[in-house]
């Protein structure tokens, strides 16, 4: 984030991105995706489980993430895996 200009990150970025990054781990593939996005002091999380039989979302995910500062988050799963993200204000 410092490279972006937003100066060092806060808790809330690494909290959320470790929950994301637990939640697709806990698919059980063999690997996940991280990607982030910058756009009008935003951030955008993104991890990817790349596991094509991944199971829905735990009803408690959503809420854990705009407990922990997401402003938008939400989760799909796709023939590619299940897509966790959570966007939040830098």
């Amino acid at each position: 984030m410092n490279e972006w200009g937003y100066g060092e990150s806060d808790r809330a970025v690494t909290d959320l991105t470790e929950l994301l990054v637990r939640t697709a781990v806990a698919d059980g593939g063999r690997r996940i995706s991280v990607h982030l996005a910058d756009q009008d002091r935003r951030a955008l999380i993104v991890a990817l489980s790349h596991r094509p039989c991944a199971a829905a979302t735990d009803a408690a995910l959503l809420p854990r993430l705009t407990r922990l500062g997401a402003v938008s988050c939400g989760s799909d799963v796709a023939v590619g895996g299940r897509r966790v993200w959570a966007v939040l204000d830098l």
